[in-house]
């Protein structure tokens, strides 16, 4: 089954194409611009990964609850890290293989996942894990590799890679994240603690150079060790 086949994909009502339609216009008037982050998030089918509850709100953007005491982003923020993750300088090779740290719903992975070549998303929270798991598979997602680990650590057996998104705010950019970018690579994270968070680019410009900037102020759940 191919991304968007799925028999719910398409959607009713408050989940229909013209919601998606809203919700992506909406995205361009706030600073989307890269076709191909929008075209995606037309297609994913955002209220799969919301509970029943809140699919009339899925286009709506905002983020809502998912339950664990975490949350499905905001479109505009998933927009944006998968834009700023998505640019390369002149020259550049395309992102092709891309580490998550923070699975959640799998909303941002299934983005991920429609425009990178193979994706590795790795979750603390197993019932998280293996929730997205499933729903991506039924959703006919085969370019997506599922861990259930400490994501503060990484995936340094499927690394290096060449793009890494953090979906929850480090008070310090943990280290081994750093070590498991390409050169040329580039991590998006949040970082910062409640209240003072920054959305930080992150380019590894040689092996022993990065260089970062704040592109934004944003409001993430705190990226955590261990496994729950």
């Amino acid at each position: 089954m191919k991304p968007g086949s799925h028999p719910h994909s398409l959607g009713l009502g408050l989940t229909s194409p013209a919601s998606r339609a809203r919700l992506v216009a909406e995205l361009k008037r706030e600073g989307i611009v890269d076709e191909r982050v929008l075209e995606t998030l037309m297609k994913v089918p955002r209220h799969e990964f919301v509970e029943e509850a809140w699919r009339g709100e899925a286009y709506k953007n905002k983020p809502l609850p998912i339950g664990q005491s975490q949350t499905i982003s905001q479109p505009y923020i998933v927009a944006l890290m998968t834009q700023l993750l998505l640019e390369v300088p002149p020259g550049g090779a395309p992102r092709k293989k891309v580490l998550e740290v923070g699975t959640g719903s799998g909303y941002q992975t299934a983005v991920l996942a429609e425009l990178v070549q193979n994706v590795f998303s790795v979750e603390r929270l197993k019932a998280l894990s293996e929730q997205a798991r499933n729903r991506l598979r039924g959703l006919g997602y085969r370019n997506i590799h599922f861990g259930y680990a400490d994501g503060t650590g990484g995936w340094a057996s499927h690394g290096p890679y060449d793009g890494i998104v953090v979906t929850a705010a480090a008070v310090d950019v943990p280290k081994a994240l750093l070590e498991q970018l390409e050169k040329g690579g580039r991590l998006v994270i949040p970082v910062g603690p409640p209240a003072k968070q920054s959305l930080r680019v992150i380019d590894r410009v040689s092996p022993n150079k990065w260089q970062s900037r704040d592109v934004a102020g944003v409001s993430f759940v705190p990226l955590l060790e261990g496994k729950a």
